[in-house]
């Protein structure tokens, strides 16, 4: 089911909870003009403004609720010729019952104020640690797109950065085992390290290395409430051409080239980042494929590959991609998450990170 489709059902479902207390007081009169017992609307009438303040907007809407409410009652009791007793009663049930209301429309407006600062906080510090990259580095364009899994946080495990160098275009993308604020310390220290040692790290396999150091420093430290085992994959395109890979068991990435779509799958594949055994661990070799001017290299995470549909069958993105190979990078981007989404039912159960690199100076990348 595509995006739009469930969010085009989320708003009706919500004109409809909106409608409702209207619907409540209609039916409360009635039945209390029709019914052939007594009382039988002042549940519903004494219903309406509860239900109102809990699913209307603002809280003018949620009092405008309460007095129709109450006015209802008041008119229909006088229309119908009860007591002025039993007039009176009825209007302080309702009354009283949209007093509460009011107080719990109030209570839950002090909740999602609190709510919407705790998301603005958690956005702010997401790009914070995973800043936007520019959209152009180097001889390539860049496109990214992050979605973390707890969308109510606005925060997750996965990272990326692109940047340039002394030995060309570098680039990140990696996992935290782990979502929400439990990630931040390990996406923390491996950007805050990939940015510096990307300026100086002679190869790959050293850069890979200092991150490795930096968890064990950085991320270990923080106790048993962080996660620190890390998946990534690391990227180097240097300006005489071709692309350079280091995976650090992550998914590998697709390169669009040629109208064709390939799966740069390494040959030696090492162990995630944060395992704790830097002194045993040699590095890796990184593996080095072609890259032609215009081609396209698609980075993913496992939340991408590993997108299921109500089946249980996992989602391919080469026929999404194949159809796109010579689009803009935003382009293929946006079919991708379109692709997910439709897949999964617009269902997040991973956290999303799909940066894009596309070679767009054929003197410089052949």
């Amino acid at each position: 089911m595509p995006l739009s489709s469930v969010q085009g059902k989320y708003a009706a479902a919500v004109r409809i909870a909106r409608a409702f207390p209207a619907a409540l007081i209609l039916g409360g009169v009635a039945a209390d003009l029709f019914a052939p017992e007594p009382y039988v609307g002042l549940p519903l009438l004494a219903a309406a403004p509860l239900v109102g303040c809990t699913v209307l907007r603002t809280w003018v809407s949620a009092a405008a609720t309460a007095v129709a409410a109450c006015l209802a009652s008041i008119g229909v009791d006088v229309l119908i010729g009860r007591p002025a007793s039993a007039t009176f009663v009825d209007f302080g049930v309702v009354l009283l019952i949209g007093l509460v209301g009011l107080w719990v429309n109030r209570l839950m407006s002090l909740q999602t104020g609190r709510l919407i600062e705790a998301r603005d906080i958690a956005e702010a510090a997401q790009r914070a640690v995973v800043p936007v990259p520019p959209t152009q580095v180097g001889a390539l364009s860049v496109v990214a797109r992050y979605e973390a899994a707890q969308a109510e946080a606005k925060i997750g495990g996965d990272l990326y950065a692109v940047q340039e160098s002394p030995f060309g275009v570098r680039a990140i993308v990696g996992d935290v085992v782990g979502k929400g604020m439990r990630a931040v310390p390990a996406v923390s220290a491996v950007l805050g390290t990939f940015r510096e040692a990307a300026e100086s790290a002679p190869d790959l396999v050293v850069l890979a290395q200092r991150l490795e150091h930096a968890l064990e420093r950085d991320c270990h430290a923080m106790g048993e409430g962080s996660e620190c085992l890390t998946t990534a994959l690391l990227v180097e395109i240097p300006a005489e051409g071709g692309v350079s890979l280091l995976s650090k068991g992550h998914p590998a990435p697709f390169l669009l080239q040629g109208g064709k779509v390939t799966r740069l799958e390494p040959t030696a594949p090492d162990l995630p980042l944060g395992t704790g055994l830097s002194d045993a661990v040699q590095g890796g070799t990184p593996s080095t494929f072609p890259l032609a001017a215009d081609a396209t290299l698609l980075m993913v995470t496992d939340g991408v590959l590993e997108a299921r549909n109500h089946q249980g069958a996992f989602y391919d993105p080469a026929p999404t991609l194949s159809c796109k190979a010579c689009a803009h990078p935003g382009d293929i981007v946006d079919s991708l998450v379109l692709g997910v989404s439709q897949w999964t039912d617009g269902e997040r159960q991973d956290d999303l990170a799909r940066p894009v690199l596309q070679a767009s100076s054929p003197l410089s990348l052949r």
